[in-house]
């Protein structure tokens, strides 16, 4: 041992003596790892392991970070463990950290802003593990953290003092890994992370099917989630954003791929009910839900969040009441007075999804100036059990301040209801039921541009139509058919048809380059850079357009990128200022005299250059000159 180790570690023995806690013998450890039974851990399931832990912890920070080992054994923890800065948690195979009875954690601090959330999400130090303000930390390996069942789940009944509600609570932490462990009977919460950036997470497995929530992820952003695997209670994997840090955050940039997710009472994976701050760039590919008696996929925006750039890919759901779920409300519980919030650019590619009811997958917006807006689906299956009579056209009932599914009455529609609902896409994709249902497959109320192609319905023995569309100005239903190969019937009032080709922007030839379906202010400009829009002149304002990389400014290639339009189009290039009008823009090219504006620090202007194209291949030049460092050029189509 270094004499410098040899300092720490005699100030940890003097820490421990004063304490009159029996001294440890020096660990023999190697460098950076830090063997909790090197500090009196007994690991026998009997003995409070939790000083030991807690010296181990302190000890590898003090050393400027390291490795805290639990070899195999049970170690049994009755007080709360205090993660610190630079370390690691290592479970080895076999080691299990169980909670215990009693009321020796950590209290629940105070919380000014407890108001505007439930006890559970508003405190954090009434946990096994906790931790704040903490940076490159992480709990990996094989084994068990378990509440033992002794951590409260307090529906009604609220923890005493020094009695835990929660296995691990983090906020505003930075540089976060949870691996491979195992994490169960978690009371309250499993895992409550809040106000963190930058979590990675592989093969984490969580069982509170006898407890409540799985994993939230609130008010944090960068996030990348591999292999998952959660049982829970309530809601197994939720990304929310409450007032219990009493600020708004930048969320998003999240990525889940191959997650496996139940829920007994609630949500399998879900956004909200809590949403103060926006959600933006989340991406779930490879998800596999088997239950769940609230929503499979569920998104509510209920606190005047705006919920935007969020994609489902390849997911498979059964046993769940509400297949999919969206809603706008107005419970506005922020401690900042917030406004009504939106949900838009959504997509769903590759969903079957088997509901076991009652409810009916559903769109609802607010009202007329808050509607959900640019929601996609592509090849969405979606299986009911049916058996419901005719029940008319009318719009059911909504309780505006609650987030359940079952907070709208009972649809008239079997397959899909959407209300209050814009440019709502389906291409591909069906709706069928299990036993005779006479509702009709679909109901639009209240809306425009509504599509349905290639989009096949059962048509039950007495329903009048498959397909209604009230109040939506321009809907179009093509090359429809019911499961016996039958045409689409459709029925509409009040409403106007409308079959133009919508734009298809297909053939991008630069990685990392992806179409989006409505350029607002709050969208993220790059796919490799945080940096959101500012500003977006109205003449661009809901078009679709092509999100680049910033790395791609310094690309010299020419042409830098193709890609194919179905139709004629205007196309717009919004160059960084201080590029000016790129070389290859010939005078076809028109200053139109606006600029975009983004979020960079400090924040950057693009002055928009437009002309037209007709329908085919389209081949842009390069924004290269590095000496200037300028921003990558935004491309819109419209």
């Amino acid at each position: 041992m270094s004499s410098t180790s040899l300092r720490r570690w005699l100030a940890v023995l003097a820490a421990a003596c004063l304490a009159g806690i029996a001294a440890p013998t020096v660990p023999a450890a190697a460098a950076g790892a830090f063997n909790v039974r090197d500090y009196g851990a007994a690991g026998n399931g009997s003995a409070n392991d939790t000083p030991a832990i807690n010296r181990a912890i302190a000890a590898a920070n003090t050393a400027g970070g390291g490795t805290v080992v639990f070899p195999a054994g049970t170690y049994r923890s009755a007080n709360s463990i205090h993660l610190l800065s630079n370390v690691t948690l290592q479970l080895d195979s076999g080691s299990t950290i169980l909670g215990a009875p009693g009321t020796g954690y950590d209290p629940a601090e105070p919380n000014p802003n407890d108001a505007y959330q439930d006890f559970g999400h508003s405190h954090f130090h009434n946990a096994m593990i906790w931790g704040d303000r903490l940076s490159n930390i992480g709990i990996t390996g094989s084994g068990t953290i378990d509440g033992g069942g002794f951590l409260k789940i307090h529906e009604n009944d609220l923890p005493d003092p020094g009695e835990a509600d929660k296995i691990l609570a983090l906020t505003r932490c930075t540089n976060l890994r949870l691996d491979g462990v195992t994490l169960r009977r978690g009371g309250h919460f499993a895992a409550l992370v809040n106000g963190c950036d930058g979590v990675q997470s592989n093969r984490l497995r969580i069982d509170t099917a006898s407890d409540r929530d799985g994993w939230n992820v609130i008010n944090t952003r960068n996030v990348v989630i591999t292999d998952v695997a959660i049982a829970a209670q309530d809601d197994a994997l939720a990304f929310k954003s409450d007032w219990a840090l009493g600020q708004r955050f930048q969320q998003g940039h999240v990525r889940v791929t191959g997650a496996q997710l139940s829920a007994v009472c609630c949500n399998a994976l879900n956004f909200g009910s809590e949403t103060c701050s926006d959600f933006s760039d989340y991406v779930f590919d490879t998800v596999t839900i088997t239950g769940a008696n609230k929503a499979g996929l569920g998104m509510v925006s209920m606190d005047g969040a705006n919920i935007s750039d969020v994609h489902y890919r390849n997911i498979t759901i059964t046993g769940v009441a509400a297949p999919i779920f969206q809603k706008i409300g107005t419970r506005k519980r922020c401690g900042d007075n917030p406004g009504v919030g939106s949900i838009h650019d959504i997509t769903y590619e590759n969903v079957t999804a088997t509901g076991k009811g009652p409810q009916t997958p559903t769109l609802w917006g607010a009202d007329a100036t808050h509607r959900i807006s640019d929601v996609t689906f592509t090849d969405v299956d979606v299986y009911v059990p049916g058996g419901s009579a005719n029940l008319g056209t009318a719009v059911p009932t909504n309780d505006p301040n609650a987030f359940n599914p079952a907070s709208i009455g009972t649809r008239p529609a079997f397959g899909w209801y959407l209300h209050n609902a814009d440019d709502i896409h389906f291409t591909g994709g069906s709706a069928h039921f299990t036993a005779n249902d006479n509702r009709p497959a679909v109901i639009a109320d209240a809306g425009a541009s509504v599509t349905f192609d290639r989009f096949v319905t059962e048509r039950g023995s007495g329903s009048p139509y498959d397909t209604r569309f009230q109040s939506i100005a321009g809907y179009c239903v093509s090359n429809g058919t019911n499961t016996t190969g039958g045409t689409t019937r459709v029925s509409q009032t009040g409403s106007t048809e409308n079959c133009a080709a919508p734009l298809t922007i297909t053939g991008v030839t630069v990685a990392g380059w992806s179409v989006q379906p409505d350029l607002r202010t709050g969208a993220t400009q790059y796919g490799d850079r945080a940096y959101t829009f500012a500003s977006v002149p109205a003449g661009l304002a809901g078009a679709q357009w092509i999100r680049t990389t910033n790395d791609s400014r310094t690309a010299t290639t020419d042409p830098l990128v193709r890609f194919t339009v179905n139709r004629p189009v205007t196309l717009s290039v919004a160059v960084d200022t201080r590029r000016g009008r790129l070389p290859w823009m010939d005078t076809s090219w028109t200053s139109t005299g606006t600029q975009l504006t983004n979020t960079e620090s400090p924040s950057r202007s693009f002055a928009v250059y437009s002309r037209t194209f007709p329908a085919g291949q389209i081949a842009l030049g390069p924004n290269a000159e590095p000496a200037k460092g300028s921003s990558m050029y935004t491309v819109v189509v419209r």
